[in-house]
């Protein structure tokens, strides 16, 4: 820009160094941000759009924010997928003459905001790293807020859909990538929005959520620099010790990782103090369309409610929160880890007292996780420091109250908590107890703790009494009656004299200023406490926040201990919620199995239970031999589809380590969980239902093994009949007899047909929902019973939704004539035809209404009417329809 301010040319210099931010340019006691970011600015957080230097004929586009509500601006901006360079004026402007030198101190990115402000305080905010080379490769995922950082890797065919799978799991809100991988994010990603200007991030929705796309250059992904910053990190010698020996994608990706955090914090992050790796079968894979189906953390409609984790999380702390949706959207396959977390639910539950008075003591805790990231990463306040402080005091009564535990997993979390004795002391002396809001004012530092501190609190409370005592002694040393010390804020303090007096002066008394009537004066004394008072204010904020750093540096160098005591405060909290939920809502211990059986006896669906007070209750029988794959039909309306989800909701809580509801459960222990419930149209990519159900089934097909548990629901629906129920009964076998993906299946349908499976194969059973019929009028008993439906209702399901009665009656004469077989030669049925009604039959076969349906053709055929070529041509289409 030509003609541009010294303060507009340092604001360019430093937006060109961070493309890709919207760059909050500190002016005063404002953020500015200007030319297109002040478009964008304005326009997303709706505050005026103004313009800077008019009358020079170009006026620059300005919008701002005062600094100390900055915050909640900021993020408004990062949830929308904005990334947000903060530029702070990092001298004293009293100290220079020049313009106050600027720098960005830190930019905070959807993946790496810390700010309680910037945060959902029971939701994880992590940062997913992907790298990729052949056909391998690894994802690491990294919560800022909290410390907590994963890295695992995949190799062969199936790693792109592997890593999916994973970070539909974690649900990162970013995800960094080199440049080389945009293609496979384009391709692969679930939904896209056009990225808005000056904003490179693109949307990529994972899990239900928009996650920001940022892709990197290649260099960044070096493996020499991710694992020398790993080891420097860590301060080890080797990776080897956290499981990464040989991994180097994965020590690629998690070195990336931690790279772009200290790039966008301006800080070493020493919170982290840990990497872990996990193999992905160590954990139950849940993609997001099984997520989804089953509702886990957001209903089908949005909302949070009606929801699994609406039911099960009765935590008292966010830690806690956030600890039960990852043991719910990763439950573990380790049938030890699962025993060890129903031993302790099933303890709790027994002991009401104990349960009553631990959640009490848990209430007292904050959110330790987060504080220790913002106490590492310089960010906590005084008040941060007095709520760890306050939090660790529970600490002691806890332990006192575990003391007693029986089961093991209690026991460790006991012997794990550590006091924190000598923090809690150290804030305890160093800190007042009800510190300020902000830090602006001072006054958060206890007295006693500072001399130096204490001696100029003294001297600003005690100035109007300090001055009273030297203008008394002087009078008394002058003998001047009038005399008197005054103050302004050009010559500071002085002593003022009438002209009638200055022959009383005495000698040691320096002139500053004569006036009409009266003479100025100091002395050294004056001088001394003048220098003294007029710093002691700005000296006091410099100590106190000096005092104050040096605590937080201590609390900050102990974050490991900090961390492991939030580790298992947090899995007390979510042990506890099994334990309260389990006791309020009547939920049983399930018994762990390896072997291939799922046996639930009077099983309940949790979350419609909680809803309407009352459930009928239903039992579920699979393995993988006898009752391998189950067909249930009925009635729409009947209950088929809740009969799937609690089926796999009991499974998945089974696994998370909670109790379930039933009467009995023995629950093998899967690998997967498949659901093909429902679907709708991705028009914006150009795909119809049709085409995301059968995307969503060959993902099934393709994945399940014999340890999944596969709910397919409708099948087929999407297209033509016969198309249809020719895929579905081709794709029951295909789950039943490959010995691959032969996985334990639930598969309901309204293609009756497909119960004649169980007559041909050996672990097809057929099942259905139960409806009374009394002329016309139906009752769902919402129970499953052995045997298959006649019939699907549907015309009554239409009559109950109040469809016109004339409308429900031609469909009536329509089945009739379905049920008549009466198909032309095509194959397609004389819908148009009127007929009188006739004696209802059972609803045929596929194969015995073409075969019918071809007999009767032959029968009705009229050969003198036809040339030889035509009685052939009928021939050769009867004889292809003929089963």
């Amino acid at each position: 820009m030509q003609n541009a301010t010294p303060m507009l040319r340092q604001y360019q210099e430093i937006k060109r160094q961070h493309p890709g931010t919207l760059l909050f340019f500190r002016l005063g006691d404002f953020y500015e941000l200007f030319f297109d970011d002040a478009v964008i600015g304005s326009k997303e957080l709706e505050i005026t759009l103004t313009a800077r230097h008019r009358e020079r004929g170009t006026p620059v586009p300005m919008c701002g924010v005062p600094y100390h509500a900055a915050s909640g601006y900021i993020g408004k901006l990062v949830r929308k997928g904005y990334r947000v360079a903060i530029c702070d004026q990092t001298e004293d402007p009293k100290k220079t003459t020049k313009l106050v030198r600027r720098e960005v101190v830190r930019i905070i990115t959807p993946g790496t905001a810390i700010d309680s402000q910037l945060l959902e305080a029971r939701e994880n905010n992590y940062l997913a790293s992907v790298f990729g080379a052949g056909q391998g490769m690894a994802a690491a995922f990294l919560d800022l807020s909290t410390g907590e950082f994963v890295v695992t890797e995949f190799a062969g065919e199936a790693a792109w859909q592997q890593t999916l799978d994973q970070l539909d799991s974690f649900g990162p809100r970013e995800i960094i990538f080199p440049r080389s991988l945009e293609p496979l994010f384009k391709t692969g990603a679930k939904h896209e929005r056009e990225g808005e200007a000056n904003n490179e991030a693109e949307a990529f929705a994972i899990a239900g959520r928009e996650t920001s796309l940022n892709p990197q250059d290649e260099w960044v992904f070096s493996f020499e620099s991710s694992r020398d910053l790993l080891l420097q990190h860590f301060d080890v010698a080797s990776l080897d010790g956290f499981g990464l020996a040989g991994k180097e994608m994965a020590v690629t990706a998690a070195g990336a990782a931690l790279q772009y955090v200290r790039e966008t914090q301006r800080a070493e992050a020493l919170h982290i103090t840990g990497l872990s790796y996990f193999e992905p079968n160590d954990y139950l894979i849940l993609d997001s369309t099984t997520a989804r189906n089953l509702e886990l953390v957001e209903a089908l409609d949005g909302s949070k409610q009606r929801t699994l984790a609406g039911v099960l999380d009765d935590t008292v702390t966010g830690m806690g929160s956030r600890l039960l949706k990852q043991w719910m959207l990763r439950p573990s396959m380790k049938k030890g880890e699962i025993t060890a977390r129903l031993d302790a639910v099933e303890e709790l539950k027994n002991a009401l007292i104990l349960r009553d008075r631990m959640r009490s003591e848990l209430k007292k805790v904050s959110d330790l996780e987060r504080l220790t990231g913002r106490i590492s990463l310089g960010r906590a306040t005084p008040r941060d420091l007095v709520a760890l402080k306050n939090s660790a005091d529970a600490i002691p009564l806890i332990r006192e109250l575990l003391a007693d535990a029986t089961t093991s997993l209690l026991e460790v979390l006991n012997e794990s908590l550590d006091e924190l004795t000598d923090i809690r002391e150290l804030i305890e002396r160093g800190l007042d107890p009800e510190p300020p809001a902000t830090m602006n004012d001072g006054g958060y530092i206890r007295a006693g703790y500072n001399a130096e501190l204490d001696e100029l609190r003294e001297l600003a409370s005690s100035n109007k009494t300090i001055i009273a005592q030297i203008e008394s002694r002087e009078r008394a040393r002058t003998g001047i009656a009038s005399l008197r010390v005054k103050f302004n804020n050009v010559f500071g303090y002085f002593i003022e004299i009438s002209k009638s007096n200055a022959r009383n002066v005495p000698p040691n008394y320096e002139r500053k200023q004569t006036l009409t009537n009266a003479e100025r004066y100091t002395t050294p004394e004056l001088k001394e406490y003048e220098t003294k008072v007029l710093g002691a204010e700005e000296r006091i904020l410099e100590i106190e926040q000096e005092l104050f750093n040096a605590i937080r540096q201590s609390v900050g160098l102990e974050a490991r201990r900090i961390q492991a005591d939030a580790q298992a405060l947090a899995t007390l909290d979510v042990l506890l919620s099994f334990a309260e939920v389990a006791a309020r809502r009547n939920y049983i211990r399930p018994a762990l199995t390896e072997e291939d059986e799922i046996y639930i006896r009077a099983g309940r669906h949790p979350v419609i239970e909680d809803a309407a007070g009352r459930f009928i209750p239903n039992d579920t029988y699979l393995n993988n031999s006898t009752d391998r794959l189950v067909v249930l039909t009925g009635a729409n309306m009947a209950g088929k589809s809740v009969y799937l989800r609690q089926t796999a909701l009991i499974v998945l809580m089974a696994q998370a380590g909670s109790f379930v509801p039933a009467d009995e459960a023995r629950v093998a222990i899967v690998d997967r969980i498949f659901t093909r419930v429902g679907a709708s149209d991705n028009l914006a990519r150009g795909r119809s239902t049709f085409m995301v159900e059968m995307t969503e089934t060959a993902n099934i097909l393709n994945t399940a093994t014999p340890r999944s548990l596969v709910l397919l629901d409708e099948v087929g629906r999407g297209t033509a009949t016969f198309d249809g129920l020719s895929l579905a009964w081709a794709i029951a076998e295909y789950l039943h007899e490959n010995p691959q993906h032969a996985a334990k299946t639930l598969f309901a349908t309204h293609y009756h047909e497909m119960t004649d499976l169980a007559k041909l194969l050996p672990g097809v059973r057929n099942y259905q929902m139960a409806v009374r019929d009394s002329g016309g009028t139906i009752v769902f008993l919402r129970k499953v019973v052995e045997g298959s439906a006649s019939k699907s209702y549907g015309l009554e399901v239409a009559r109950l939704a109040g469809l016109p009665l004339g409308v429900i009656e031609r469909a009536r004469e329509i089945l009739t004539n379905l049920e008549a077989n009466e198909l032309d030669v095509t194959g397609k049925p004389k819908l148009a035809r009127h007929l009188p009604s006739r004696k209802k039959q059972d609803q045929p076969t596929l194969f015995e209404v073409v075969n019918e349906a071809v007999i009767d053709e032959l029968r009705n055929l009229d050969v003198t009417d036809l040339t030889s070529e035509q009685a052939i041509e009928v021939l050769r289409k009867l004889k292809e329809r003929v089963m």
